[in-house]
């Protein structure tokens, strides 16, 4: 798996921005933002459609069913951006949409990648709720530390390892790493699921 950071935008976030607009709208009015909607609208029902495919076919149906939504999204909004003004709710996020637009569409080059960041949301919410108990990271570097930590424990748990047990491995193995491919070797994605004992 390559290792490579890619900053992605968040298709949730955009469209909890129109549902603001559209409120601000007024009741039984349509406007822009009920089009924004639908056409994001769009792009889950092929996303939901696809969920449980491999990576590959995901990015094959993602190229052929969102990439031409997408091309059509970026006409309506490169259309209405200059009509709305920039203050206004709609205005905010038509401009947020565009100025996320090119984190927004990576998602369709690379079935691994998702279109919102709902499901890591989920994932940390307990971190999120319980930050009050973890005040003892008082230090930027007890922070960084921390951040560390979980993003290993939700990555591990993504690749199918149960945490516990991988920290137990890893702690284990990495006293005796000599190499940077040794520790490499312990990464979520490079370790076979560790089995019950």
């Amino acid at each position: 798996m390559d290792a490579t950071i890619v900053g992605l935008g968040c298709w949730a976030h955009v469209r909890r921005k129109f549902i603001d607009a559209q409120k601000a709208t007024g009741k039984g009015k349509r406007s822009r933002a009920d089009t924004a909607i639908h056409l994001i609208g769009k792009l889950y029902k092929t996303e939901k459609q696809i969920r449980h495919l491999p990576a590959e076919e995901k990015t094959r149906i993602r190229q052929e069913r969102a990439k031409p939504q997408l091309e059509k999204f970026k006409s309506w909004l490169d259309e209405n951006l200059p009509q709305v003004p920039p203050k206004s709710t709609l205005g905010k996020a038509l401009h947020y949409l565009a100025g996320q637009w090119k984190r927004l569409t990576i998602y369709i080059e690379d079935g691994r990648l998702e279109i919102d960041n709902n499901g890591i949301e989920r994932s940390i919410r307990p971190f999120a709720v319980g930050r009050k108990n973890w005040l003892f990271a008082n230090s930027q570097a007890g922070a960084k530390a921390s951040a560390a930590l979980y993003s290993l424990i939700e990555t591990a748990k993504l690749h199918g390892h149960e945490p516990y047990r991988y920290l137990r491995q890893v702690f284990t193995e990495l006293p005796k790493a000599q190499s940077v491919e040794e520790i490499e070797r312990l990464l979520p994605w490079n370790l076979a699921c560790i089995s019950d004992e």
